[in-house]
C-alpha cells in the first residue's frame, strides 16, 4: 500500500482542495471528520494535516480535538484554525482580528531554514481567510514566517516536526502552497511519491480478484464516467461474472438509452438494456416536491433493478460507482450530513437486496476518476461526459413531470449540448444542461400572440461538484442557441441563462 497522509477535517470548505493537493504529489491521503473517527494508527500513516473550519476558537462549543497521540510522534501540520487551535490549547493568545484578514497577502519574513519553507521566494504570495489572528505563540513556538499585518503567519514547535500556517496553502491564490504541501508530505513525512493510476489500477484488480473470487456482480451502468470506469475495473478483475444493467427511466438525455447501449460496444462489457419508461412516469404523476420526486424514481429504480437481478443466478455483489465526495458527504463534521438532496448511492441499498457491495473507486475524486479511465483506455466519449444527475430530467424539470414536459427538456438539452460540443465550448464546461421552469410566458411569433414553457441554460465550472462558478458563455453563443431552441422546439417561447454560483444555489435547479 502507498504511503498515506491523514487529514482532519474541521469543516472547512477547502478540506478536500487539501487532499486534492496533496494527490497532486502522487501521495495518498484520506479525509475524516475530527469528531468521527478512531484514533490514529502510527504505522498506517506518514503524517497528518488539521485543516481550516468556518468556527472560531474562541467560541464556546469551538471544534476541539486532542493531538497528544500525534505531536512529536509524526509530522503535523496545521492549517488556518488548526493552527490557531493548536496555539490555543498550549497557552497562545488569539483574538479576534480589527479587520478580518481576507485575501491575498505577501510574506515579508520567511525562515529560509524551516524545512516548510525552504526555496519558498521573497514576498510569495498567500491566501488569508480567517476572523482570528494569533496575538501570542506559546513557549516553544517559533514565528517562521510573517505579512506585514499579520506577525504570526506560519510557526514552528521547536524539537518536533509540527507547523502551523496562518494562510491556506491548498488554494491556487497561494502561489507557492503546492512547493510547502510538497515540502512537508514529501520533505517532512518522507512520503514516496508512488500512488499513481497505473498503480491504483493494478493494486485494485488485485484487490477485487482476492475480494470477489469466482462470484457474480452486478452492476447499474448509466453512460458517466463513475459506472463506466468501475465496470471496466471490475470487468478486468473478474471478466463475465460482471453483468451490467442500464435501465431507461425515459428521463435520459435524448437518444441517450440507444447511444449508450452502443457505446458499450467493443469494451468486452456484458450489458443489458431495459426500457422501463411508464413505469417511472406512472410513479411520477402529481408529484411536484423535489425530494419526493428523487424517492420515487430511487423507488421504481430500485425495484426494476431487484427484478432484473434476480435474473442473474447467484449473484453476490453489488457494484456500484460510488466515488470520494459521494463518501465524504455521507458524514460530516456535524454528523450525519443535512439533507440537500438524496439519491447518492452511499447507504442506498435496500435491506432486501442480499447483496454484498463493492465500490472500486470511492477513494477517488471525478478527475482521478478520468485519469485511472485514461489508464484503462477508456474512450474519451465517456471520459469527457458531463455530470449528470441520477434522477435524471426528474430534476430538471421543475413541478410534475409527464412525457411531453421530457420530450420539450430533451429538445431543448440536446440542442445547447450539441451546440456546446460544435463551438467547441463543451471541454471548457465542467456541467450543463437545461430546466424547464413551471413558468408560461406571453411571446409573439409571425402576428400570434402565444403563451408557452420557460426554459434555462446552466453552465457552470468545477472541480469536484463541491463549489461551482456560472461559465460566461459568449453572448452570440447563447443568441444563436435561444434562438435555436426557440425556433426548433414547439412549446418553448423564451430562454434565459442561470448565473448563479454554488454556494448560495446549488448546480442543480432540485
Amino acid at each position: 500500500m502507498a504511503d498515506k497522509i491523514l487529514i482532519y477535517d474541521f469543516g472547512s470548505q477547502y478540506t478536500q482542495l487539501i487532499a486534492r493537493r496533496v494527490r497532486e504529489l502522487n501521495v495518498y491521503c484520506e479525509i475524516y471528520p475530527y469528531n468521527h473517527t478512531p484514533r490514529i494508527d502510527h504505522s498506517e500513516y506518514k503524517g497528518v494535516i488539521l485543516s481550516g473550519s468556518p468556527h472560531s476558537v474562541l467560541e464556546d462549543e469551538a471544534p476541539n480535538f486532542d493531538v497528544s497521540d500525534i505531536r512529536g510522534k509524526m509530522p503535523l501540520l496545521a492549517v488556518c484554525y488548526g493552527a490557531q487551535m493548536l496555539a490555543h490549547q498550549n497557552g497562545g493568545k488569539i483574538a479576534r482580528s480589527e479587520v478580518r484578514e481576507y485575501g491575498r497577502a505577501k510574506l515579508s519574513y520567511i525562515n529560509h531554514t524551516s524545512p516548510l519553507l525552504k526555496g519558498i521566494p521573497e514576498d510569495s504570495q498567500v491566501w488569508m481567510s480567517h476572523g482570528d489572528t494569533i496575538l501570542e505563540l506559546p513557549e516553544n513556538f517559533t514565528v517562521i514566517a510573517s505579512t506585514p499585518s499579520v506577525k504570526v503567519a506560519a510557526y514552528r514547535i521547536e524539537g518536533e516536526p509540527t507547523f502551523g500556517l496562518q494562510y491556506h496553502p491548498e488554494v491556487t491564490h497561494s502561489t507557492d502552497g503546492k512547493m510547502m504541501l510538497q515540502d512537508f508530505v514529501v520533505g517532512i513525512c518522507g512520503c514516496s511519491q508512488d500512488w499513481t493510476p497505473e498503480s491504483f489500477v493494478e493494486s485494485t484488480v488485485a484487490e477485487l480478484k482476492a475480494k470477489i473470487g469466482d462470484d457474480k456482480v452486478i452492476l447499474g451502468l448509466s453512460g458517466g464516467v463513475d459506472s463506466s470506469v468501475a465496470a471496466v475495473l471490475l470487468h478486468k478483475a473478474i471478466g463475465p461474472n460482471l453483468h451490467c444493467i442500464f435501465v431507461d427511466n425515459g428521463l435520459l438525455r435524448k437518444n441517450e438509452f440507444e447511444d449508450v447501449l452502443e457505446s458499450y460496444q467493443g469494451m468486452g462489457l456484458n450489458v443489458k438494456g431495459v426500457n422501463a419508461k411508464e413505469l417511472f412516469y406512472d410513479a411520477l404523476k402529481g408529484i411536484k416536491d423535489p425530494e419526493a420526486k428523487r424517492k420515487a424514481i430511487g423507488k421504481v429504480f430500485v425495484d426494476v433493478f431487484d427484478e432484473e437481478s434476480k435474473k442473474v443466478e447467484n449473484a453476490k455483489w453489488l457494484g456500484q460507482g460510488t466515488i470520494y465526495p459521494d463518501v465524504i458527504e455521507s458524514v460530516s463534521v456535524k454528523g450525519p450530513s443535512a439533507t440537500i438532496k438524496s439519491h447518492h448511492n452511499v447507504g442506498g441499498l435496500p435491506d432486501y437486496m442480499k447483496l454484498k457491495v463493492v465500490e472500486p473507486l470511492n477513494t477517488l475524486f471525478k478527475d482521478e476518476v478520468r485519469a485511472v479511465g485514461h489508464t484503462l483506455e477508456i474512450d474519451d466519449a465517456i471520459l469527457q461526459r458531463h455530470p449528470f444527475p441520477g434522477p435524471g430530467l426528474g430534476i430538471r424539470i421543475l413541478g410534475d413531470v409527464d412525457a411531453e414536459k421530457v420530450r420539450i427538456l430533451q429538445e431543448v438539452d440536446h440542442i445547447f449540448i450539441s451546440s456546446l460540443k460544435e463551438s467547441g465550448l463543451y471541454k471548457d464546461v465542467w456541467q450543463a444542461g437545461a430546466i424547464l421552469l413551471p413558468v408560461q410566458s406571453v411571446g409573439v411569433m409571425g402576428d400570434e400572440r402565444t403563451y408557452e414553457q420557460v426554459v434555462s441554460l446552466r453552465a457552470v465550472t468545477s472541480l469536484d461538484g463541491m463549489t461551482a462558478d456560472w461559465v460566461h458563455l459568449p453572448y452570440e453563443f447563447l443568441a444563436d442557441v435561444s434562438n435555436n431552441i426557440i425556433n426548433r422546439v414547439k412549446g418553448v417561447n423564451r430562454v434565459v441563462y442561470d448565473i448563479s454560483s454554488k454556494p448560495p444555489a446549488t448546480i442543480e435547479w432540485e
